[in-house]
C-alpha cells in the first residue's frame, strides 16, 4: 500500500457478533492452563482469563481505543480489526503486507506492514485517519518494522526485527515534523517496547537471546540487560507492557506463555503456557502462541486488566488477583 488511499475504513462492513468475555475452561487458578518447561517458575494463583474474541485469523498487536474495546493487527490475513466493548468485531482495513505494531493518537491510528517480509526494505509506517478512512504512508521504505511505542512528548519508536541479519535496532519518527532517526538505538532483534516507570527508558527484548534490555531516552546507544527469560530453549520474547510499579509483562511467541518480570531484580514467573496452535511433525517456526500484551482498563471492573493477543486468532483478558495493581507506566 503506497501513498494516499481514499478508501473508508469499514469498520461496520464485516461484523461479527461475539459473546462478550466468553469465559474459557482454563481459567488461571482455577483450571489447568498447560504444563510449563520444567523449571519455569510460575505465578498464575489468583489470575483469571477469558476469551473475548476468537477465530480472528493470526495476530500480532493489539491497542487500546480507549472506549472499552481494541484495534487489532492480523498479521495472516494482512487486516486491521475493531473490536468494540460489546464484543462486535469488524475489519477496518484489508490487504495489507503482515501488518504489526499499533498506537493510537486522538483520531489516528498508526501501523507498520512487512514485519517478517521486507528483510531488504519496503516495510512502512502508516497513518490511518479513523473518520475519513484515509491512509498515509510516512515511511515507505523500512526493514522489517515489528513494534510501535508512543513516547511522552509524542514521537513514536520502531523496533525493526532484522532476522538473522544484519541488525538495525529501534528507529524513532517525529509525527509533527517527519524528522525520522534510523537505528536511533542499536538493539539487537529488539521486539516489544515499553516505556519505564519514570519515563526516562524503554524496555525492549533481544529475540535470540531473550534478554529484556533497557535502553535510556538520553542514551539509546548504551541499552543495559535487565532480566534473561531462560525458558526452554527459545521462548521467542514478542510484546511486551510495563506497570507504574516496574513490572513486565511478556508473551513467548515461541513458548506459548506470558511472563511476569521483575526488571529490578531480574526474577521472572510464568502466568499461563500452553497457548501455542497445533504443531505439525516438523519444527514449526515463532510465532505459534501469544504475540502481544497490553494493558487497559477492564470495563467491566473499572480496574486494568492485561490484554493478550495470539497467532490462533484469539483475544484474552487477564484479570489480577485484587492485591495487584496494573495501572500502566504510561497513561494518556
Amino acid at each position: 500500500m503506497r501513498g494516499r488511499s481514499k478508501e473508508l475504513a469499514t469498520r461496520g462492513r464485516r461484523t461479527r457478533c461475539l459473546a462478550t468475555a466468553v469465559t474459557v475452561a482454563a481459567v488461571l487458578g482455577v483450571g489447568p492452563v498447560g504444563t510449563a518447561q520444567a523449571g519455569a517458575p510460575s505465578c498464575a494463583d489468583g489470575w483469571h482469563a477469558e476469551v473475548l474474541a476468537a477465530d480472528l485469523g493470526g495476530l500480532e498487536n493489539l491497542e487500546y481505543d480507549g472506549r472499552g474495546g481494541f484495534y487489532l493487527s492480523g498479521i495472516v490475513r494482512g487486516e486491521l480489526l475493531h473490536i468494540d466493548a460489546d464484543g462486535h468485531v469488524s475489519t477496518v482495513r484489508t490487504g495489507l503486507d503482515n501488518p504489526a505494531g499499533l498506537r493510537l493518537i486522538g483520531e489516528d491510528l498508526y501501523f507498520v506492514t512487512g514485519d517478517g517480509t521486507t528483510p531488504n526494505g519496503g516495510g512502512t509506517l502508516s497513518r490511518l485517519h479513523l473518520g475519513t478512512g484515509e491512509v498515509t504512508v510516512l515511511l515507505p521504505n523500512l526493514v522489517q518494522p515489528n513494534g510501535l511505542l508512543l513516547l511522552p512528548d509524542g514521537d513514536l519508536l520502531i523496533s525493526q526485527l532484522s532476522v538473522p541479519w544484519p541488525p538495525v535496532g529501534i528507529s524513532r519518527y517525529r509525527p509533527a515534523t517527519g524528522e525520522f532517526t534510523l537505528a536511533w538505538s542499536p538493539v539487537p532483534r529488539p521486539n516489544g517496547l515499553a516505556l519505564t516507570p519514570d519515563h526516562r527508558a524503554v524496555i525492549t527484548e533481544d529475540v535470540l537471546t531473550s534478554q529484556l534490555l533497557r535502553v535510556p531516552l538520553d542514551a539509546p546507544d548504551r541499552p543495559t540487560p535487565l532480566a534473561t527469560v531462560n525458558d526452554g530453549l527459545l521462548p521467542a520474547l514478542d510484546d511486551l507492557d510495563v506497570t507504574a510499579a516496574g513490572l513486565a509483562f511478556v508473551t513467548g511467541d515461541y513458548s506459548g506463555s506470558v511472563y511476569q518480570v521483575d526488571p529490578a531484580t531480574g526474577t521472572w514467573c510464568t502466568l499461563a503456557t500452553g497457548w501455542t496452535t497445533p504443531r505439525g511433525p516438523l519444527p514449526t517456526p515463532p510465532p505459534i502462541g501469544p504475540t502481544s500484551a497490553r494493558l487497559a482498563p477492564d470495563p467491566t471492573t473499572g480496574a486494568w486488566s492485561l490484554y493478550v493477543t495470539s497467532i490462533d486468532g484469539t483475544l484474552r483478558r487477564l484479570r489480577p488477583p485484587a492485591a495487584l495493581d496494573l495501572t500502566p507506566s504510561f497513561v494518556r
